[in-house]
Formats: structure tokens, C-alpha cells, sequence
């Protein structure tokens, strides 16, 4: 987001939702894994760690344990 919108832009979106969720894609040779986290929630506690997701073959999704 913050290479479409300016800093201010990023501020007035952030501030208009419940929540942010961060996924990303690292890549280390051959092998890559999907992450993601919660950066903030209004009103409820949360992990802020990076969470590996696990992709089933029927592309269900779910966290890595």
C-alpha cells in the first residue's frame, strides 16, 4: 500500500478499518512459504508474529502448527 498511496493516504485508510493483515511471500532458493500476521485489531487481543500458512490440495488454508 505504501508504494500506491502517500503516507497521509496510508494514515486515513489504516485509521477507517477494524483491522490490518500483513501476507507475504518469502522465497529462499527453491523453496518459498506464505506468511502472515495480524498488524492491528481494534478491541481484541492478538499475536503480532508471522504465521506460516499451510495450503491443502482442495486450496483450503490454514495455519501451519
Amino acid at each position: 500500500m505504501k508504494d500506491v498511496h502517500s503516507e497521509w493516504g496510508c494514515k486515513v485508510l489504516e485509521g477507517a478499518v477494524d483491522g490490518i493483515v500483513d501476507f507475504k511471500l518469502e522465497e529462499d532458493g527453491k523453496t518459498t512459504r506464505d506468511i502472515m500476521r495480524i498488524r492491528s485489531m481494534r478491541n481484541v487481543g492478538f499475536n503480532r508474529e508471522w504465521h506460516t500458512l499451510k495450503i491443502g490440495d482442495n486450496f483450503e488454508i490454514t495455519l501451519e502448527t
